[in-house]
Protein backbone atom coordinates (compact mmCIF):
# COMPACT_ATOMS: atom_id res chain seq x y z
CA UNK A 1 0.00 0.00 0.00
CA UNK A 2 1.17 3.40 -0.77
CA UNK A 3 1.99 5.62 1.88
CA UNK A 4 -0.14 9.02 1.52
CA UNK A 5 2.78 12.26 2.30
CA UNK A 6 2.21 13.72 5.73
CA UNK A 7 -0.72 16.59 4.31
CA UNK A 8 -3.33 16.29 2.68
CA UNK A 9 -3.41 17.66 -1.02
CA UNK A 10 -5.94 20.35 -1.96
CA UNK A 11 -8.30 20.02 -4.91
CA UNK A 12 -11.25 18.96 -5.75
CA UNK A 13 -13.17 15.29 -6.75
CA UNK A 14 -16.19 14.84 -8.11
CA UNK A 15 -18.47 11.94 -6.30
CA UNK A 16 -21.37 10.45 -7.76
CA UNK A 17 -23.78 10.74 -4.98
CA UNK A 18 -25.33 7.66 -3.55
CA UNK A 19 -29.07 7.74 -2.65
CA UNK A 20 -30.19 8.05 0.88
CA UNK A 21 -27.08 9.68 1.89
CA UNK A 22 -27.13 13.75 2.49
CA UNK A 23 -24.27 16.49 0.79
CA UNK A 24 -23.45 16.01 4.51
CA UNK A 25 -23.22 13.08 5.03
CA UNK A 26 -20.73 12.56 1.82
CA UNK A 27 -18.38 15.11 2.77
CA UNK A 28 -18.37 13.79 6.74
CA UNK A 29 -17.25 10.12 5.63
CA UNK A 30 -14.76 11.83 3.37
CA UNK A 31 -12.87 14.05 6.64
CA UNK A 32 -13.45 10.60 8.34
CA UNK A 33 -10.87 8.93 6.20
CA UNK A 34 -9.11 12.16 5.72
CA UNK A 35 -8.45 12.12 9.28
CA UNK A 36 -7.35 8.15 9.13
CA UNK A 37 -4.83 8.58 6.23
CA UNK A 38 -3.72 11.76 7.44
CA UNK A 39 -3.55 12.39 11.52
CA UNK A 40 -1.69 14.95 11.28
CA UNK A 41 -3.56 17.97 9.20
CA UNK A 42 -1.25 20.62 8.68
CA UNK A 43 -4.65 23.31 9.40
CA UNK A 44 -5.43 23.83 13.17
CA UNK A 45 -8.48 22.77 12.81
CA UNK A 46 -8.70 19.62 10.91
CA UNK A 47 -9.26 18.79 7.30
CA UNK A 48 -11.48 21.27 5.29
CA UNK A 49 -14.04 19.41 3.05
CA UNK A 50 -16.95 21.65 1.57
CA UNK A 51 -19.34 20.90 -1.31
CA UNK A 52 -20.60 23.08 -4.07
CA UNK A 53 -24.19 22.62 -3.99
CA UNK A 54 -26.72 20.31 -1.77
CA UNK A 55 -28.36 17.72 -3.61
CA UNK A 56 -31.70 15.92 -1.62
CA UNK A 57 -31.10 12.58 0.35
CA UNK A 58 -32.67 10.49 -2.35
CA UNK A 59 -31.25 12.23 -5.19
CA UNK A 60 -28.13 11.21 -6.83
CA UNK A 61 -25.33 12.68 -9.15
CA UNK A 62 -22.83 15.10 -9.61
CA UNK A 63 -21.91 16.64 -5.50
CA UNK A 64 -18.75 18.74 -6.25
CA UNK A 65 -16.66 18.43 -3.06
CA UNK A 66 -13.36 20.87 -2.24
CA UNK A 67 -10.70 19.81 -0.19
CA UNK A 68 -8.34 21.90 1.67
CA UNK A 69 -7.02 25.32 0.19
CA UNK A 70 -10.19 24.84 -2.51
CA UNK A 71 -12.74 25.18 -0.06
CA UNK A 72 -11.97 28.76 -0.72
CA UNK A 73 -13.76 28.67 -4.68
CA UNK A 74 -16.86 27.05 -3.01
CA UNK A 75 -18.46 30.29 -4.03
CA UNK A 76 -17.40 30.28 -7.06
CA UNK A 77 -18.06 26.84 -7.94
CA UNK A 78 -21.29 26.50 -7.09
CA UNK A 79 -22.47 29.40 -9.23
CA UNK A 80 -22.51 27.58 -12.51
CA UNK A 81 -25.28 25.93 -14.36
CA UNK A 82 -26.83 22.53 -13.10
CA UNK A 83 -28.31 19.90 -15.80
CA UNK A 84 -30.75 17.09 -13.76
CA UNK A 85 -32.13 13.68 -15.05
CA UNK A 86 -35.84 13.95 -13.35
CA UNK A 87 -38.58 11.61 -13.08
CA UNK A 88 -42.07 13.18 -12.00
CA UNK A 89 -45.51 12.03 -11.42
CA UNK A 90 -48.61 13.72 -12.59
CA UNK A 91 -52.34 13.27 -10.37
CA UNK A 92 -50.13 13.15 -6.73
CA UNK A 93 -48.76 16.20 -4.84
CA UNK A 94 -47.11 15.61 -1.61
CA UNK A 95 -45.92 17.17 1.65
CA UNK A 96 -42.21 17.67 0.38
CA UNK A 97 -43.03 18.19 -3.45
CA UNK A 98 -41.31 14.27 -3.87
CA UNK A 99 -41.78 10.63 -3.25
CA UNK A 100 -40.42 11.11 0.66
CA UNK A 101 -43.42 13.38 1.36
CA UNK A 102 -47.14 12.62 2.77
CA UNK A 103 -49.53 12.33 -0.35
CA UNK A 104 -51.78 15.06 0.12
CA UNK A 105 -54.00 15.13 -2.50
CA UNK A 106 -54.93 12.38 -5.87
CA UNK A 107 -57.03 12.65 -8.60
CA UNK A 108 -57.08 11.15 -12.14
CA UNK A 109 -54.78 12.26 -14.50
CA UNK A 110 -55.03 9.48 -17.28
CA UNK A 111 -56.48 12.41 -19.42
CA UNK A 112 -53.04 14.28 -19.77
CA UNK A 113 -51.33 13.47 -22.89
CA UNK A 114 -47.33 14.11 -23.67
CA UNK A 115 -48.48 17.05 -25.97
CA UNK A 116 -50.12 18.98 -22.76
CA UNK A 117 -46.86 18.32 -20.66
CA UNK A 118 -44.89 19.80 -23.21
CA UNK A 119 -46.22 22.97 -23.40
CA UNK A 120 -46.59 22.99 -19.97
CA UNK A 121 -42.72 22.23 -19.24
CA UNK A 122 -42.19 25.17 -21.77
CA UNK A 123 -44.25 27.46 -20.05
CA UNK A 124 -41.03 27.32 -17.59
CA UNK A 125 -38.29 28.28 -19.98
CA UNK A 126 -36.66 31.47 -18.91
CA UNK A 127 -36.38 33.65 -15.96
CA UNK A 128 -38.77 32.64 -13.36
CA UNK A 129 -39.72 33.00 -9.46
CA UNK A 130 -39.95 29.89 -7.33
CA UNK A 131 -41.19 29.97 -3.52
CA UNK A 132 -38.27 27.70 -2.06
CA UNK A 133 -39.99 24.36 -0.45
CA UNK A 134 -40.37 23.84 3.17
CA UNK A 135 -38.21 20.90 2.74
CA UNK A 136 -34.99 22.73 2.49
CA UNK A 137 -32.04 24.04 3.55
CA UNK A 138 -32.73 27.97 2.98
CA UNK A 139 -32.82 29.91 5.98
CA UNK A 140 -35.88 32.00 7.51
CA UNK A 141 -35.74 33.85 10.58
CA UNK A 142 -32.29 32.50 11.23
CA UNK A 143 -33.39 28.70 10.93
CA UNK A 144 -33.50 26.20 8.12
CA UNK A 145 -36.72 25.37 6.66
CA UNK A 146 -36.61 21.74 7.20
CA UNK A 147 -35.83 22.21 10.82
CA UNK A 148 -39.27 24.23 10.81
CA UNK A 149 -40.83 21.85 8.65
CA UNK A 150 -40.46 18.94 11.03
CA UNK A 151 -42.13 20.91 13.41
CA UNK A 152 -45.37 21.11 11.63
CA UNK A 153 -44.65 24.71 10.48
CA UNK A 154 -45.51 26.50 7.57
CA UNK A 155 -43.80 29.92 7.16
CA UNK A 156 -44.04 32.69 4.21
CA UNK A 157 -40.79 32.23 1.97
CA UNK A 158 -39.54 34.91 -0.12
CA UNK A 159 -39.65 33.89 -3.99
CA UNK A 160 -36.16 33.52 -5.69
CA UNK A 161 -35.19 34.74 -9.26
CA UNK A 162 -33.91 31.31 -10.62
CA UNK A 163 -33.30 30.64 -15.03
CA UNK A 164 -34.75 27.79 -16.75
CA UNK A 165 -32.17 27.37 -19.82
CA UNK A 166 -33.43 24.35 -21.35
CA UNK A 167 -36.72 21.65 -20.53
CA UNK A 168 -36.31 18.37 -22.86
CA UNK A 169 -39.45 15.62 -22.57
CA UNK A 170 -37.30 12.10 -22.08
CA UNK A 171 -40.36 10.22 -21.80
CA UNK A 172 -44.09 9.92 -20.96
CA UNK A 173 -45.85 7.14 -19.61
CA UNK A 174 -49.73 7.51 -19.60
CA UNK A 175 -52.27 6.41 -17.06
CA UNK A 176 -54.14 7.67 -14.02
CA UNK A 177 -51.01 8.57 -12.35
CA UNK A 178 -48.56 9.88 -15.58
CA UNK A 179 -45.21 9.65 -15.38
CA UNK A 180 -42.60 12.33 -16.87
CA UNK A 181 -38.93 11.59 -17.65
CA UNK A 182 -37.35 15.07 -18.45
CA UNK A 183 -34.15 17.07 -18.50
CA UNK A 184 -33.31 19.75 -17.55
CA UNK A 185 -30.76 23.17 -17.70
CA UNK A 186 -31.28 25.65 -14.71
CA UNK A 187 -29.00 28.20 -12.88
CA UNK A 188 -28.14 27.44 -9.39
CA UNK A 189 -30.78 27.52 -6.78
CA UNK A 190 -33.20 25.95 -8.35
CA UNK A 191 -35.49 23.64 -6.70
CA UNK A 192 -36.68 20.77 -9.62
CA UNK A 193 -39.17 19.40 -7.59
CA UNK A 194 -40.44 22.82 -7.53
CA UNK A 195 -40.69 23.11 -10.84
CA UNK A 196 -42.48 19.62 -10.79
CA UNK A 197 -44.96 20.53 -8.60
CA UNK A 198 -45.44 23.65 -10.34
CA UNK A 199 -45.93 21.79 -13.91
CA UNK A 200 -48.78 19.69 -12.06
CA UNK A 201 -50.62 23.14 -11.01
CA UNK A 202 -50.33 24.21 -14.85
CA UNK A 203 -51.94 20.56 -16.24
CA UNK A 204 -54.72 20.93 -13.16
CA UNK A 205 -53.77 17.26 -11.75
CA UNK A 206 -50.88 18.29 -9.27
CA UNK A 207 -47.92 16.62 -9.29
CA UNK A 208 -44.53 15.87 -7.41
CA UNK A 209 -40.98 14.56 -8.07
CA UNK A 210 -40.11 10.77 -7.76
CA UNK A 211 -35.94 10.77 -9.30
CA UNK A 212 -33.73 13.14 -9.72
CA UNK A 213 -29.96 12.92 -10.79
CA UNK A 214 -27.63 15.47 -11.39
CA UNK A 215 -25.65 15.17 -14.59
CA UNK A 216 -23.42 18.36 -14.31
CA UNK A 217 -22.87 21.00 -12.08
CA UNK A 218 -20.40 23.66 -12.68
CA UNK A 219 -18.51 22.28 -15.57
CA UNK A 220 -18.23 18.90 -13.47
CA UNK A 221 -19.89 16.02 -15.42
CA UNK A 222 -21.01 12.60 -14.37
CA UNK A 223 -18.82 11.38 -16.69
CA UNK A 224 -15.85 12.47 -14.48
CA UNK A 225 -17.94 11.19 -11.08
CA UNK A 226 -16.80 8.78 -8.64
CA UNK A 227 -18.69 6.31 -6.35
CA UNK A 228 -18.09 7.63 -2.76
CA UNK A 229 -16.65 4.61 -1.51
CA UNK A 230 -13.99 4.87 -4.85
CA UNK A 231 -13.04 8.34 -3.36
CA UNK A 232 -12.76 6.89 0.58
CA UNK A 233 -10.54 3.51 -0.89
CA UNK A 234 -8.35 5.97 -2.93
CA UNK A 235 -7.69 8.23 0.24
CA UNK A 236 -6.73 5.59 2.60
CA UNK A 237 -4.77 3.78 -0.11
CA UNK A 238 -2.95 7.15 -0.43
CA UNK A 239 -3.99 7.17 -4.22
CA UNK A 240 -6.25 10.68 -3.54
CA UNK A 241 -4.39 12.89 -5.78
CA UNK A 242 -5.17 10.32 -9.04
CA UNK A 243 -8.76 11.40 -7.90
CA UNK A 244 -7.90 15.16 -7.32
CA UNK A 245 -8.74 18.51 -10.14
CA UNK A 246 -5.97 20.77 -9.23
CA UNK A 247 -7.70 24.29 -7.97
CA UNK A 248 -6.72 25.94 -11.14
CA UNK A 249 -7.98 23.17 -13.47
CA UNK A 250 -11.25 23.04 -11.42
CA UNK A 251 -12.05 26.69 -12.32
CA UNK A 252 -10.82 26.58 -15.74
CA UNK A 253 -13.39 23.90 -16.17
CA UNK A 254 -16.22 25.93 -14.34
CA UNK A 255 -15.52 28.34 -17.11
CA UNK A 256 -13.95 31.13 -15.26
CA UNK A 257 -10.63 32.86 -17.78
CA UNK A 258 -7.24 32.12 -16.52
CA UNK A 259 -4.37 34.86 -16.36
CA UNK A 260 -0.37 33.84 -15.80
CA UNK A 261 0.96 36.19 -13.93
CA UNK A 262 4.78 36.94 -13.21
CA UNK A 263 6.97 36.27 -10.22
CA UNK A 264 6.59 39.33 -8.68
CA UNK A 265 3.04 39.52 -8.88
CA UNK A 266 3.05 36.00 -6.78
CA UNK A 267 4.38 37.45 -4.00
CA UNK A 268 2.02 40.50 -3.90
CA UNK A 269 -1.73 38.21 -4.74
CA UNK A 270 -0.04 36.05 -1.88
CA UNK A 271 -0.62 38.82 0.36
CA UNK A 272 -3.80 39.90 -0.97
CA UNK A 273 -2.72 43.08 -2.80
CA UNK A 274 -3.64 44.15 -5.76
CA UNK A 275 -2.03 43.85 -9.28
CA UNK A 276 -2.14 45.23 -12.94
CA UNK A 277 -5.53 44.62 -14.23
CA UNK A 278 -6.32 41.50 -16.57
CA UNK A 279 -8.66 43.00 -18.76
CA UNK A 280 -11.36 40.66 -18.41
CA UNK A 281 -15.21 41.09 -16.31
CA UNK A 282 -16.17 38.96 -13.15
CA UNK A 283 -13.81 36.65 -11.79
CA UNK A 284 -10.27 35.34 -13.01
CA UNK A 285 -7.98 32.69 -11.69
CA UNK A 286 -4.39 34.24 -11.59
CA UNK A 287 -1.69 31.30 -12.14
CA UNK A 288 1.82 30.77 -11.42
CA UNK A 289 4.20 29.80 -14.13
CA UNK A 290 3.46 26.30 -12.88
CA UNK A 291 0.20 26.52 -13.29
CA UNK A 292 -0.84 26.87 -9.62
CA UNK A 293 -3.90 29.45 -8.20
CA UNK A 294 -2.81 31.87 -6.72
CA UNK A 295 -5.50 33.93 -5.99
CA UNK A 296 -8.82 34.86 -7.66
CA UNK A 297 -8.80 38.70 -9.17
CA UNK A 298 -11.15 40.45 -10.47
CA UNK A 299 -10.90 44.15 -12.10
CA UNK A 300 -11.69 47.29 -10.39
CA UNK A 301 -10.03 50.72 -9.84
CA UNK A 302 -7.74 50.31 -12.34
CA UNK A 303 -5.89 46.86 -10.57
CA UNK A 304 -6.50 43.51 -10.29
CA UNK A 305 -7.75 42.86 -6.28
CA UNK A 306 -8.00 39.71 -4.57
CA UNK A 307 -11.24 38.32 -3.94
CA UNK A 308 -9.89 34.72 -2.80
CA UNK A 309 -6.16 33.58 -1.79
CA UNK A 310 -4.84 30.50 -2.44
CA UNK A 311 -1.22 30.83 -1.79
CA UNK A 312 1.12 28.00 -2.68
CA UNK A 313 1.53 25.32 -0.45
Amino acid sequence: MTVPPAAAPDGVVVVDKPSGSTSHDVTNRIRRALRSAYPAPRRRHGHKVGHTGTLDPGATGVLVVCLGRATRLVPFLQAGQKTYEARMQLGRTTTTLDADGDVTAEQDASHVDEQSVCEALKEFVGPIAQIPPMVSAVKVGGERLHVRARRGEVVDRTPRAVVIHDVVLEDFAPGAFPEVGFLVSCSAGTYVRSLADDVGRVLGVGGHLIALRRLESGGASISQAVGLPDVEAAIIAGRLPDLLLSPAAAMAQAGYPTVVIEDDAVLQLSHGRPVAPTGHDGPVSAVDSAGRLIAVVADGDGRARPLVVLSPA
